[in-house]
């Protein structure tokens, strides 16, 4: 049980991690398309009215994976913030201005400040997006690292061409998944320009992606990685064929497949490590160098084993609440209200003017009749 249990956890974190691509990845890809997809300010309002009641608890999962990975192996989750500390940093700024301008679009009173919201959106949105490709490709390449498992290389040894190729397949994908969220969420105009958003992405995340993961595999693959990769890239097309015909459907559930499937993959790749040394393989940091002591890894199995279920129970409820597709009449109840039918003849009828002579004969001329 001692030797299996830091395992486990290992598998747990990569599944907190697939949870969070599949949830909180079509959040960011509608962040970063909504100055495309949103159109005017109904537009904008139907594509944050698709994610508004679910964002925020999509980004518990992020918070519950990093909370695991301090919990279990606090050695890794102090190696990886340190040597990935301005990488992290900027996803944490971007995430705290999304959130602030999602909260905040709906209380200002001016275009311009809503404006500001749209760009907040954007940007908070596509930090993430980017940087966490950038940050799980330098993982799967490994970092410099001394004896004490300390990462020594600065930021700049972080933007390496696999790295900056993993940030793009990340943002092209969560922007091509969150259009295909949008098609399955959505009615009207947005409906109709996210569908072609997916379109245009399609062909260069696919050709990206397929880069990305033959590469990742010269660098560092088994079985499992292999199998995945498979999987990825198998669910990636059918996703973009089944687009093309209109199931929207069927695409956001092959779609989902490859967001689940990416951390796994990534997590399979590194296996047994959790930070590979890439100067000076004997340094790297192990799922068994860097795990906590047995009985906090029990502790946390059996927490786990009850509360979990709760969570994903709850979530998957509150998807169901909200499983309606948003239409700009959601949004603009003005653009509910019946319109009168008034013909093209009675619209351009021009009243024809007073007759003022019979008027002029009606009128009493004054000392006629006595005044």
């Amino acid at each position: 049980m001692t030797s299996v249990l830091p395992g486990f956890w290992f598998g747990v974190i990569a599944v907190l991690w697939a949870g969070f691509f599949l949830l909180e990845g079509f959040d960011f890809g509608v962040g970063v398309l909504l100055p495309w997809v949103g159109g005017d300010e109904t537009g904008r309002k139907v594509a944050l009215r698709a994610i508004g009641p679910v964002w925020d608890g999509n980004e518990v999962w992020l918070l519950v994976a990093g909370g695991a990975t301090f919990a279990a192996f606090p050695s890794w989750y102090a190696s990886m913030f340190a040597g990935l500390y301005i990488p992290l940093a900027l996803i944490l700024a971007g995430l705290i201005v999304r959130g602030i301008s999602i909260e905040y679009r709906s209380k200002v009173a001016t275009a311009s400040g809503r404006a500001w919201c749209d760009r907040g959106m954007f940007i908070g949105s596509l930090l993430p997006a980017l940087l966490f490709g950038v940050a799980f490709a330098d993982l799967i390449r490994g970092l410099d690292m001394n004896a004490e498992h300390q990462v020594t290389g600065g930021f700049f040894a972080l933007v390496s061409p696999f790295g900056v190729l993993g940030g793009l397949v990340s943002l092209g994908f969560f922007s091509f998944h969150g259009a295909v969220f949008l098609t399955l969420r959505t009615e009207g105009p947005v409906r109709e320009r996210a569908h072609r958003a997916a379109r245009l992405l399609a062909v260069p995340v696919v050709v990206a992606a397929a880069g990305f993961l033959v590469w990742s595999f010269e660098l560092r693959g088994g079985a499992v990685s292999v199998a995945m990769s498979a999987l990825m890239a198998v669910a990636l097309i059918i996703s973009v064929l089944l687009d093309r015909r209109g199931r929207e459907g069927w695409s956001f559930a092959s779609s989902a497949v490859v967001a689940v499937a990416f951390p796994v993959f990534v997590f399979a790749s590194l296996w047994p490590d959790v930070i590979p040394a890439r100067n000076h393989g004997p340094w790297s940091l192990t799922v068994h160098n860097a795990s906590s002591s047995h009985y906090t890894l029990v502790v946390m199995t059996v927490v786990a084993l009850i509360f979990t279920p709760i969570v994903v129970v709850y979530q998957a409820w509150a998807y169901w609440v909200f499983r309606a597709r948003v239409s700009e009449g959601s949004v603009n109840p003005m653009a509910r209200l019946p319109r009168p039918a008034v013909s093209a003849g009675e619209a351009y009828q021009v009243t024809s003017p007073p007759d003022l002579a019979a008027i002029a004969k009606d009128v009493p001329v004054p000392g006629e009749r006595g005044d």
